[in-house]
């Protein structure tokens, strides 16, 4: 136990007991110094009591059912003095049975209107204070009811979401209702009359601090009647007649502090009030835009006075309110806090000041005015910094919050501004933070979650994260039975794990069955959570090893779940990412057949194909191009309706981003390999934080599903991606164009439906030499004698087919292809390796002709054996292709490298390749290609004999 705050208490619950009232800041935890071992029935009951204060509701239930005596124990009235109902969906049935614990409630926090309406049943008739936050729908009648049954209540705040549905005669309620209000603090109200605060001024004779933040109206002169009122905030308030104010508002007598924060006041406006007013202390005109632009207004001349604003520094400003002032700078609030001999009425401005600002701050971060990085940089985040410290828990959340959206720029894409969230970094903020996600405050944990997730973006921010111990505390905030919480806690561990470098730490900290466990517990009616903890499985499940941990946990039933079930585009397209890169680790785990084979997996995402959201569509199609190469996967997303629903995604997806033109190709791709190929092996689709890059491609020899693409329709659509602007989709599109054409009907239906100039153009001008190189594979199947004969029937039912000139398509087919060739070929290199079999000189031409990534294709026998019957074809160009690609196949050093040799062997290639390299007929290129492959060929054989 934290024995700073533990405080004296009664032996019997009867008793009261004085509870801890500041926010965890520290380290200090619960458990004894000593190891020996603890009866905790034994302990004394005030300090279970004391225990059991610093628990969280559920925490404290679950204790208190461990025996009778606790739960006694856990019933005392002391530790129901404040109630925190935000995280929970309290109706009234849930108000009735907390009824008899709240006799001496007095003070509650709730969100929502629903919670609202059930406050009235907690029968709590002592209550003192209410605050509550998403008060959109919060209706006259719900906060006259509630006004009506406290009474005694001192101080009530709505905000800071805009009250749209209270009007003038709730607050004038408030007015008759609560004699003894104290603090009043009302956001986004329509209009405030004269009669509503002419009531206050009437029966409220105690209230000091009222605030009618960004309020559409509010009666200037009649707030002048207020004369009770210390602390007045107008901030963010329209239509003020700053006239009226000057002219009035200084007459008031008690009036020490006055906010106009966020408003268009002027400077003659706050001059009159700073030089005319006898009681006031501290104006706070953060923002203030008219204020601003006027550069002859100084401060200086206002002595005693203090005025906050952005052009001014506002630490200096609030040591100016102590008489020593000399040490504190930036930690003014700090040495306030730590003063030992205390000043009531400094005090009480400060605690004031701390609530203002905390929100000022978190309204223009939320607007993110333009033009304020040197303020946010040298006064914005060490101030947040300073208000995360508060004894004021609502201070300490706001400023956090605040922490959490200056940093972002897009919200969208999720982007950040680096220099903002390393200045957090360099202040020590990372480390204040945490502290707070370890406060046992559930509040304090779900906002300082909220930051180190939004600051976690930042790679450098992520690793200091990393360092502190935070993927320990985020993974264990991920468990808490609290949704705010968790869904926090996985928003940091999304972000966190896009870092390659802490996707192990997560997985060690036990965080991959945390987020797995998070779809199960919130799997309906949590979309927030659902998402993030979809997007952080998705993260891990790119990495081999944290691959497998998430199918051990479950995740694949989960995510699949998602799939199936969740109608939110948000989950849907985490779910399916997820899915995807589950799927992406061909040669190490079996998780690809895992997705496949889990019930109802395929439809799902066959279905989600046809979403309306891109995003979902993307990676839907994404996990089905990587389970495709599985071949029960294969037959199953065809018999989902797979290919009808791809084909469709292509013909649709003309106009839609590259990364879902890529997908839609890809997954046609996928469809379309043979079932015979032994070992399946993936090309990984490009996801957000992929982790393996070494991609792997799977050649056809013919299946089903390939004549079913060309039968639906597909050939046209991937034509029309062939021709698309971004590298990534001619390789795609490339690539199942290569596949189709193995085929002799799909050939004939590329040549019909003007394949061969796009595919001429991929074979001649794209950037990637993967995308010629297939795109010249492809044409070289198309031309190789086989769819000749077939082109006399035609490919459709109908009896006449499209007229195409084959011999001229043929003749610029060829053309192209043996200029692509070519341009792996060095003349000089060639001479040499023709007048001599060193192997200097053949290596020379190997490093001249290699593409690099066709070392990750692997073949089956079909192709093996299509590409050696080539070197017989009677054309040159054909078979100088066929030795260039057998030559890629069998480069060592290649991924598939001794397979393809091996598959070589086995047909006899040796012996064609030997005919052609001696060919007097053939050309150079082919003699010499067929030379270094059966030099391959020989290495491979030596290697697999050690």
């Amino acid at each position: 136990m934290n024995r700073r705050v533990r405080q004296k208490v009664a032996k019997k619950s009867k008793e009261k007991v004085e509870l801890p009232s500041n926010p965890e800041i520290g380290d200090a935890g619960l458990c004894p110094d000593s190891n020996e071992d603890v009866d905790w029935t034994s302990l004394p009951d005030d300090t279970v009591i004391q225990l059991f204060s610093c628990l969280n509701y559920r925490d404290r239930a679950s204790l208190s059912s461990t025996c009778k005596t606790w739960r006694v124990l856990g019933l005392s009235s002391c530790l129901w003095i404040s109630l925190d109902l935000r995280a929970h969906k309290c109706d009234p049935g849930m108000a009735v049975s907390l009824a008899s614990r709240c006799v001496n409630l007095q003070k509650i926090r709730f969100r929502g209107a629903e919670s609202a309406d059930a406050i009235i049943h907690l029968q709590a008739r002592n209550l003192r204070e209410i605050s509550g936050d998403y008060c959109r729908k919060i209706t006259d009648a719900t906060l006259s009811m509630i006004v009506a049954r406290h009474e005694a209540l001192e101080t009530l705040q709505l905000g800071p979401d805009f009250c749209e549905k209270v009007s003038s005669d709730a607050i004038k309620a408030i007015a008759f209702c609560c004699p003894k209000l104290k603090k009043l603090r009302l956001s986004g109200l329509r209009d405030v009359s004269a009669d509503v605060i002419n009531a206050l001024a009437k029966h409220c004779p105690n209230l000091i601090d009222i605030g009618f933040l960004d309020c559409l109206k509010v009666d200037e002169a009649a707030l002048g009647n207020v004369v009770s009122v210390h602390f007045l905030s107008v901030a963010g308030t329209s239509n003020m007649k700053w006239g009226v104010v000057s002219h009035l508002w200084h007459k008031l007598p008690k009036l020490i502090g006055l906010d106009v924060s966020r408003t268009d006041i002027d400077p003659s406006a706050v001059s009159r009030l700073l030089s005319l007013s006898p009681s006031l202390k501290v104006l706070c005109a953060m923002n203030c835009p008219v204020l601003e632009e006027d550069n002859a207004f100084s401060v200086n001349k206002y002595k005693g006075k203090l005025l906050l604003a952005l052009f001014n520094d506002i630490f200096k400003g609030l040591a100016s309110l102590f008489a020593d002032i000399t040490k504190m700078g930036k930690n003014v609030l700090l040495e306030w806090r730590n003063l030992k001999t205390k000043d009531k009425n400094v005090d009480e401005i400060m605690s004031w000041l701390e609530w203002i600002l905390s929100h000022t701050l978190l309204r223009t971060a939320e607007s993110n005015p333009q033009g304020l990085d040197v303020f946010w940089l040298k006064l914005g985040a060490p101030i947040l910094l300073s208000l995360m410290q508060s004894s004021q828990e609502e201070v300490q959340e706001r400023a956090a919050t605040g922490l959490a959206t200056f940093v972002v720029i897009d919200d969208e894409n999720a982007s950040i501004d680096c220099g903002r969230a390393e200045a957090v970094m360099r202040d020590g903020g990372i480390r204040l933070l945490l502290n707070l996600a370890k406060s046992w405050r559930e509040g304090l944990q779900s906002e300082a979650a909220k930051a180190i997730a939004n600051l976690s973006v930042n790679a450098n921010v992520a690793k200091a994260v990393a360092e502190e111990g935070g993927i320990e505390i985020l993974a264990g905030l991920a468990r808490s039975m609290n949704r705010l919480v968790a869904e926090e806690a996985a928003g940091g561990l999304w972000n966190l794990s896009v870092g390659e470098e802490h996707k192990g730490a997560i997985a060690e900290a036990g965080g991959v069955k945390a987020l797995v466990d998070l779809i199960f517990k919130w799997s309906s009616g949590s979309d927030g959570v659902l998402e993030r903890a979809a997007g952080a499985l998705a993260n891990l499940a790119a990495d081999d090893k944290c691959s497998m941990e998430v199918a051990l946990a479950g995740g694949v039933h989960a995510l699949v779940m998602l799939a199936r079930n969740c109608k939110f585009e948000g989950v849907q397209e985490q779910a399916a990412r997820a899915l995807a890169n589950l799927a992406a680790h061909g040669d190490s785990n079996s998780n690809n057949a895992a997705v496949g084979q889990e019930a109802g997996a395929l439809e799902a995402l066959v279905q989600l194909t046809r979403s309306l959201h891109e995003g979902v569509r993307q990676e839907a199609a994404g996990a089905l191009w990587n389970l495709s190469f599985d071949d029960r996967n294969r037959e199953a997303i065809a018999a989902a309706g797979g290919v009808e629903a791809l084909v469709a995604l292509a013909q649709s997806c003309a106009n839609a981003s590259p990364g879902l033109q890529e997908r839609a190709a890809g997954a046609l791709w996928g469809l379309s390999v043979s079932e015979a190929n032994s070992l399946p092996v993936w090309k990984f689709p490009r996801t957000c934080c992929m982790g393996n890059s070494s991609n792997q491609i799977i050649l056809s020899f013919l299946s089903r599903e390939s004549i079913a693409i060309g039968q639906e329709g597909g050939v046209a659509p991937l034509i029309a991606l062939a021709r698309s602007e971004a590298e990534d989709v001619h390789e795609t599109a490339a690539g199942a164009l290569w596949n189709l054409a193995f085929n002799r009907g799909n050939a004939l239906r590329i040549v019909e439906e003007g394949g061969v100039p796009a595919l001429v153009d991929l074979c001649s001008s794209s950037v990637s030499k993967m995308a010629r190189f297939m795109a010249a594979l492809a044409l070289a199947y198309m031309f190789d004698g086989r769819m000749d004969e077939f082109a006399l029937i035609g490919t459709s039912t109908e009896s006449i087919s499209k007229s195409v000139n084959l011999d001229g398509a043929r003749r610029m087919a060829l053309k192209h292809i043996e200029a692509f060739v070519l341009t792996f070929t060095d003349p000089q290199a060639f001479a040499t390796a023709a007048a001599s079999s060193a192997p200097a000189a053949l290596a020379q031409v190997t490093e001249r002709a290699r593409i690099q990534e066709a070392g990750h294709l692997r073949c089956s026998v079909a192709e093996i054996g299509r590409f050696v019957a080539m070197l017989r074809n009677p054309s040159s160009i054909l078979k100088a292709c066929a030795a260039f690609a057998l030559l890629q196949f069998t480069i060592p050093g290649g991924r598939h490298a001794l397979h393809h040799a091996s598959l070589m062997q086995s047909a006899g290639a040796a012996r064609v390749l030997r005919a052609a390299a001696a060919a007097a007929t053939a050309p150079l290129e082919a003699k010499i290609f067929a030379r270094i492959v059966l030099r391959n060929l020989e290495f491979h054989h030596i290697e697999s004999s050690i």
